[in-house]
């Protein structure tokens, strides 16, 4: 993306965006970060919960292991620095799905230090994020206000629950580059199996840092390190969709232009974004913001990493996005931008391996990600309950190859295999949809709308693109099954073009 391309222009002149997001994505575990109640969605209100999640006295807290292998393998695939020491803070504050006052969480010592994300953008190009840190807390409760006109209730099953919080560095100048981010990051923390991304769920959760500065402040910016060069950040709390994610972002940006041209200055506060009035409104501000009274946790040992052991999470790590698409590029010699669309899903790029085994790959990808691709979409599946085997694809693009049947026919055949007719082979076989590429049988068609047309026929020689319409009519009087290039040649010879 082009740097001009990321100005916002106002009434007084161009403006820049600058974001840095903090992910809170939900690790994947079956039990809490520091007890062992159960985790997972759907359990019946306060189902979920342990004595210490529900903060009674005495209660002491015991890390999972478990968590703490999924954040160090998060951080490995961050590309970023394992901290072996690292240390758990309590954040103080009171709220009432917080039973026992306090959240706890990293602020000093994180597990994971630096790193840095590849992301593609919308035109192809790619772009570093740097990743500022990774720590490990406990999410809250939930509080639900819409059982009552006059209380609240309160299910402590989600408190306690490990998740990770993933911080970028101020490095996304645009809703559509945060937007990319996220969906980076998502992939890479499904690929590790770290995280599910159930976003509906709230399992994976964005914070949206935002502020605008005149053109030329961010290189500045970049240039010292001196974020008096960048405007008063907002941040946008808890945005658990991507096109909230770039909504937020497009008002929250516009909104600060304005106050800024009238004059005024920006509030440092957090904002919520209200997707049914599409605006952000203010939650509380800074300035009176809670001191939250950091300190170590008494009850918790600093935690201490043997290189060892990251060593051999290292080792077991799967294959990542990044390296994927440039294995499917360099092994199948895919376009970047198809390597792109199937490592969207690990599933996905499963499936186009599985298919394209001998097989043509740019056929076999074009299947898989345009047609097959598409009806699961519809049908609101994905590819690890697809009702076409791999092996059905690779079957389709083998009776293409081959020239068993045309193109054309193959969206015909793929049809009654979608619809459970059995195999490509068997359904042409049944539908009697082979390709004629018996010449004789073509030669009998040509000729005979030749005669029928010699009008036509001596018009081609002056304007040779009206073969076309012989072709039309060849495929047309063979019910679509002459081979096309034969036709082709056929036409050619007898109209002497």
């Amino acid at each position: 993306m082009s740097e001009n391309t990321k100005l916002i222009q106002g009434r007084t002149g161009a403006w820049e965006i600058v974001m840095g997001l903090e992910i809170h994505a939900q690790v994947a575990s079956k039990a809490k970060l520091f007890s062992g109640a159960a985790v997972g969605f759907g359990a019946g209100p306060n189902e979920q919960v342990s004595l210490v999640d529900a903060g009674f006295p005495g209660m002491l807290p015991t890390l999972n292991k478990h968590c703490v292998e999924q954040a160090v393998k998060t951080g490995l695939g961050l590309k970023a620095k394992i901290n072996t020491f690292s240390q758990f803070d309590r954040k103080n504050y009171f709220y009432p799905d917080l039973p026992t006052g306090y959240q706890i969480s990293q602020l000093y010592h994180p597990i994971v230090g630096e790193g840095v994300v590849e992301v593609e953008a919308e035109d192809g190009s790619f772009f570093n994020v740097g990743i500022e840190r990774l720590h490990l807390e406990q999410d809250a409760g939930k509080l639900i206000h819409d059982l009552s006109p006059s209380e609240s209730y309160v299910d402590l099953n989600r408190a306690g629950t490990a998740l990770m919080e993933i911080v970028s560095k101020p490095d996304l100048r645009s809703p559509e580059e945060a937007v990319a981010y996220v969906k980076k990051i998502r992939t890479i923390l499904i690929y590790l199996g770290a995280c599910d991304g159930d976003m509906e769920k709230g399992n994976l959760r964005a914070d949206v840092n935002v502020s605008v500065c005149r053109e030329g402040g961010y290189e500045k910016f970049k240039a010292t390190g001196d974020f008096s060069h960048l405007g008063t950040r907002c941040e946008i709390k808890n945005v658990n969709s991507f096109r909230f994610i770039s909504q937020a972002i497009n008002y929250e940006a516009r909104r600060q232009i304005e106050i800024l041209e009238d004059g005024g200055k920006i509030d440092q506060e957090t904002r919520l974004y209200d997707p049914t009035a599409g605006e952000t409104r203010s939650m509380r501000s800074k300035e009176e913001a809670h001191d939250y009274r950091y300190f170590p946790d008494p009850d918790l040992l600093p935690l201490e990493l043997e290189q060892a052991w990251i060593d051999e999470i290292r080792a077991d790590l799967p294959e990542l996005p990044d390296e994927k698409r440039r294995r499917l590029m360099s092994e199948y010699g895919l376009s970047q931008y198809d390597a792109v669309v199937l490592i969207s899903e690990q599933a996905k790029a499963d499936y186009f391996e599985a298919a394209a085994k001998g097989r043509d790959a740019k056929l076999v990808a074009n299947w898989v990600t345009n047609e097959l691709s598409a009806r699961l979409s519809a049908d609101g599946r994905d590819f690890a309950d697809s009702p076409v085997p791999a092996d059905h694809v690779a079957q389709l693009v083998e009776l293409i190859e081959t020239n068993v049947i045309s193109s054309k026919i193959a969206k015909e055949v793929f049809d009654h295999v979608w619809n459970g007719e059995g195999s490509p082979a068997e359904v042409v076989d049944k539908h009697g949809l082979k390709q004629v590429t018996d010449t004789g049988a073509i030669e009998k068609a040509v000729d005979e709308i030749i005669a029928a047309n010699p009008d036509k026929a001596a018009a081609v020689a002056e304007k040779p693109q009206a073969i076309g319409w012989f072709v039309g009519q060849v495929m047309k009087a063979t019910g679509g099954k002459a081979n096309p290039a034969a036709v082709n040649d056929i036409l050619k010879a007898k109209l002497g073009l």
